[in-house]
């Protein structure tokens, strides 16, 4: 085990104070690239080092197996060997249920692996698979919103999420559920959390003895966090906790799955004793890069200073239109094989693009361009729900596969109503199958289905090559999330990829933001950017506009861009910003929107029983006035409005703003 002070060698100054800080509970702003694990494991490892914490009591809580995994590696690297208890909410919940169990003699019950197969016969025959899926999905929302089920219709209709059946049968299904899995005996993934919570909230005496095991809890990607496994934390550590987290707003990317970033946002609220650190720091990319990436973000969080890098300046960020997704495909594969320096591995390269679709069009491109290719952090193609029973129909036919294509269009096209995000995703997928299948008999005259989906299947193992490989990594956004790469290439970035069009409202929009400044820091040296003015879609070809994000990348669009991240430029970046304050603070517009929003203000400030300023100060309401936003996007422009105050007040704001 390394001394304490060889622990603090090679940090810098915030590195160090989040590593040594005395403050309890602490949480550790850590944005991309500035060292994270490492900082979570050296304070592990100093606060062990100094005596302030026993290991065999130490437990540190994240939400994947490969990332426990990474911790446990990292710690050993600092000379723990034994002693820690690493790994995710779940594996940690199941442990203690397990102990318990046996403790009180109790036959644990079964782990249910088939919920599909329930919750279809719960749905009946007229439910298809994309209906089996989405109420899945709605019923794990529920569980990880903790709210219950007499609270879902308010809470769905708050954050404005549609249900895939009608509430009331929803709900059905979730109490049917419940029996069942009384019935049987059995519980799934989700209950682990939830009996964890209940043996702690129910048993004091219990409760203490845990309590006193894990006295010292640190949680990585705090960011990710929903409200049950919150609940879980809090049962954990108690009203006296030792709690470190750490984690990134800028890269919470998980809210649609139930995760809340504000349990990090604003962690001395819900921790009054505790204190925030903030990593100042990119290690990882060129000031280019980063000033791309904060450029991106929601315009609050934008606001705050850019990370400082010790990193050369770099190229610019490129941003290339193409003509067609075709073309747009194989012009990636040739910047990747130009940017295939030699003695470089494939490795140092990957392509991210935002729906699983795209990834599996851009690794047939690269297959084509013979770059090898591997698609990662996603099931393949074939191996999709409602993809398996597509390749049914056509493996083993003998008939020419230009004769199958009307069948395969009949099955694939399920009309213009309005999808859900999951559904959506899933029929995109069933139109990346509807275009290989296209193209395969274009370019293949005498290949039957048979030969087709062979193909394919060869295709789907290609894509799950060993990771040891050397292969360019094609993923989406959200799987490259923790990862890194010299040179990234991002596909596809153009208005209803990204932002996805199912993106509803402000908080689904300010993830869309987010989801790119992650994609975007994966680089280190570089970032190719590509969008298609004309996308095939299935067998459809779709006019297409860039991202309006991409304003404010592309520094001849927009004089949004930030400046570089040097000291002097935030300096004056900060002057700027308080001169444009001071002048807002001068003025008090006189026009007839801006009285109409100061009597609205009254108004709603009467109603909740608050003063005015706290539903929007007076330079707000000016800003407002000025500039007439038309959209939540725009809205989400205006000083001193974020997520939260665009989803409480942003359709009467925008309703008033229409009116005049």
């Amino acid at each position: 085990m390394a001394d304490g002070d060889a622990l603090l060698d090679g940090l810098d100054p915030t590195q160090h104070e989040a590593v040594t800080s005395v403050d309890n509970p602490l949480a550790i702003i850590a944005g991309a690239g500035s060292g994270k694990t490492r900082v979570l494991t050296r304070r592990i490892a100093h606060r062990v080092a100094i005596g302030s914490i026993d290991p065999q009591r130490t437990m540190a809580v994240t939400f994947t197996r490969k990332a426990a995994s990474e911790l446990r590696s990292r710690l050993r690297q600092l000379g723990m060997r034994d002693g820690v208890t690493t790994g995710t909410f779940h594996s940690l919940a199941y442990a203690q249920l397990h102990e318990r169990w046996a403790e009180r003699g109790v036959r644990p019950p079964e782990l249910l692996d088939r919920k599909f197969a329930v919750i279809a016969r719960l749905l009946g025959r007229r439910a298809d698979t994309s209906t089996i899926l989405d109420t899945m999905s709605e019923l794990e929302w529920i569980v990880a919103r903790n709210i219950s089920f007499d609270a879902y219709p308010f809470e769905a209709d708050r954050v404005g999420r549609r249900a895939p059946i009608p509430v009331a049968e929803l709900l059905q299904v979730a109490q049917r559920y419940a029996e069942e899995k009384r019935r049987q005996r059995a519980i799934d993934f989700d209950d682990l959390l939830s009996l964890a919570i209940r043996d702690l909230e129910t048993d004091a005496d219990y409760a203490a003895a845990v309590r006193w095991r894990h006295r010292h809890v640190f949680v990585d990607e705090f960011q990710d966090v929903n409200p049950l496994q919150f609940r879980l934390l809090a049962a954990w550590t108690g009203t006296d906790p030792d709690l470190c987290v750490v984690g990134d707003p800028n890269q919470a990317i998980y809210g649609w799955n139930g995760a809340d970033s504000w349990y990090l946002r604003r962690f001395e609220r819900h921790f009054p004793e505790g204190a925030v650190v903030k990593l100042g720091h990119n290690y990882r990319s060129t000031p280019e890069i980063i000033a791309a990436a904060h450029a991106v973000l929601p315009k609050p969080d934008r606001e705050a200073a850019l990370p400082e890098t010790f990193r050369a300046s770099g190229p610019e960020p490129e941003i290339l239109e193409i003509r067609t997704s075709d073309d747009e495909a194989a012009a990636i594969a040739r910047a990747v094989r130009d940017h295939a320096a030699p003695g470089q591995p494939w490795s140092h390269q990957a392509v991210l693009v935002r729906t699983n679709a795209q990834a599996a069009l851009i690794a047939t491109a690269l297959e084509r361009a013979r770059v090898p290719s591997r698609v990662r952090g996603r099931a393949a193609l074939t191996d999709q729900a409602e993809i398996k029973p597509l390749l049914k129909m056509l493996r083993g036919s003998p008939t020419p596969l230009a004769s199958l294509l009307p069948d395969l269009r009949s099955e694939i096209n399920v009309g213009d109503d309005e999808l859900s995000p999951a559904e959506a995703d899933r029929q995109r997928n069933r139109e990346v199958l509807l275009q290989l299948a296209s193209d395969h008999a274009a370019s293949y005259t005498t290949a039957t289905g048979s030969d087709f989906a062979q193909w394919l299947m060869n295709s789907a193992r290609n894509d799950g090559i060993d990771s040891a490989n050397d292969a360019v990594d094609v993923m989406t956004f959200h799987a490259a999330k923790g990862l890194e790469w010299n040179v990234v290439h991002l596909a596809g970035i153009e208005s209803g990829y990204v932002p996805i069009a199912q993106a509803n409202g402000p908080a689904a929009l300010s993830e869309e933001r987010r989801l790119l400044h992650v994609a975007i820091t994966r680089a280190r040296d570089k970032v190719l950017i590509t969008w298609a003015a004309r996308r095939t879609f299935g067998e459809r070809n779709s006019s297409r506009k860039r991202s309006p994000y991409l304003d404010h990348i592309d520094a001849s669009a927009s004089d949004e861009r930030p400046p570089k991240p040097t000291a002097a430029n935030t300096d004056r970046a900060k002057s700027h910003l308080k001169n444009m304050r001071d002048k807002l603070d001068e003025s008090t517009p006189d026009s007839p929107l801006y009285h109409d929003l100061v009597e609205w203000r009254r108004t709603t400030a009467r109603e909740q029983g608050v003063p005015a300023y706290i539903v929007f100060n007076n330079k707000t309401l000016a800003a407002i006035a000025a500039h007439h936003p038309a959209s939540v996007d725009e809205l989400l422009e205006v000083p001193g409005i974020g997520p939260a105050k665009a989803d409480r007040y942003g359709t009467e704001l925008l309703e008033m703003i229409k009116q005049r």
